[in-house]
């Protein structure tokens, strides 16, 4: 015979009981935080540090016995952590408008609720406000999985002089939104990158439906929030914001659709044992100089997990290559390689050393 189920009214007691334990924790952990705070203004520390995240996020994940997932353990974190920052400083972080963008969602789930998010319209923006010390942070797209790097990004590096602080890896989970049944539904609006990302669920699910598209997936959802017949694909957080029912997740015919976004800030990063170093430059006029560059990490043993380029800007078919290498600027191997790469180009900057992104939010 199977086992007696337990108590209803029993669990929940044990799980009031246990609420309480854990809000006493929290509080408590909030009080230190505020002291750390203080340490942290009068030495000059800065309120967030990429480094000290990941020691955290590391620990409680290795502390987790289950049956919750690390993913989970880590957003629980990166809430708690989001309320600390705003007990110590209050934050101010940029990032790519509109409200309920993938830019905005990635904001919230790498630096949660409490901080503040500055809505900004475009990624140069995001740049200038953090160079200018109007943002503490901007968080940025630097690559997709599916499409590739994000030219706007790589652009803003050569005007401006910001350092890559932390990264973030966002799933990027397509919602189809709607006020109304899917059978009423004759207008979706969106981007065009997303009618492609979803192209084959489209023409299953809406066939005869007319795609209308539109400059953001934030401004489709909020168009089809007032509009009766109509639809829209963008995020669940678009559809929280605007009041639109999110019908039917994951639409997406690609699955592991991720975006790997960067922190920018106005300081560097401290070594966290397991870091990325992100490097800007531009070869010397010779044959075969892209080959010496990368042949000295080669030889060095660095291993370079991306490569990617842009038209430098300055004379027609001069380009400006972005590389990232494995370690911190710091590591002795890793600082005689640019050293030595250095000679081969006419320009080199290291855009920033920072700990590399664990999990997927």
């Amino acid at each position: 015979m199977s086992d007696p189920l337990p108590n209803l009214d029993d669990l929940r007691a044990r799980i009031d009981a246990l609420d309480r334990r854990i809000i006493e924790a929290i509080s408590e952990r909030a009080k230190i935080v505020v002291d750390v705070g203080r340490t942290k203004h009068r030495t000059g520390v800065p309120v967030y540090a990429p480094h000290r995240e990941r020691q955290v996020l590391d620990r409680v994940i290795g502390l987790n016995p289950g049956p919750l997932s690390a993913r989970t353990i880590e957003a629980i974190y990166r809430e708690l952590m989001s309320g600390s920052f705003s007990l110590e400083l209050p934050l101010r972080v940029g990032y790519l408008g509109p409200p309920g963008s993938f830019s905005h969602v990635a904001a919230v789930r790498h630096f949660g609720s409490s901080v503040e998010h500055a809505d900004l319209h475009d990624i140069e923006g995001v740049f200038e406000e953090v160079a200018a010390t109007r943002c503490h942070y901007g968080l940025v797209p630097y690559e997709n999985s599916i499409g590739g790097g994000v030219t706007d990004t790589l652009d803003a590096f050569q005007t401006n002089d910001v350092t890559i602080y932390a990264e973030a890896l966002i799933e990027v989970s397509q919602t189809f939104l709607s006020n109304g049944a899917p059978s009423d539904v004759k207008r979706i609006y969106s981007k065009p990158q997303a009618f492609g990302q979803c192209r084959r669920w489209l023409s299953h699910q809406f066939p005869d439906a007319e795609l209308i598209p539109m400059p953001s997936s934030s401004a489709a959802v909020k168009r089809a929030a007032a509009e009766p017949g109509a639809g829209a694909i963008g995020s669940a957080l678009a559809g929280e914001l605007y009041g639109v029912n999110a019908l039917f997740e994951g639409i997406q015919d690609k699955p592991n659709n991720i975006t790997r976004f960067l922190v920018i800030a106005n300081q560097a990063a401290e070594p966290s044992g397991d870091d990325k170093t992100s490097i800007m430059f531009v070869t010397a006029h010779k044959p075969g100089a892209l080959v010496d560059v990368l042949g000295v990490f080669r030889e060095a043993d660095v291993n370079l997990s991306h490569i990617d380029k842009r038209p430098s800007g300055r004379q027609n078919w001069e380009y400006t290559f972005y590389i990232d290498a494995e370690g911190h600027r710091r590591d002795d191997r890793l600082a005689a390689a640019i050293d030595e790469a250095r000679t081969h180009c006419l320009s080199l900057k290291v855009l920033g050393s920072y700990p590399r992104a664990q999990q997927v939010m």
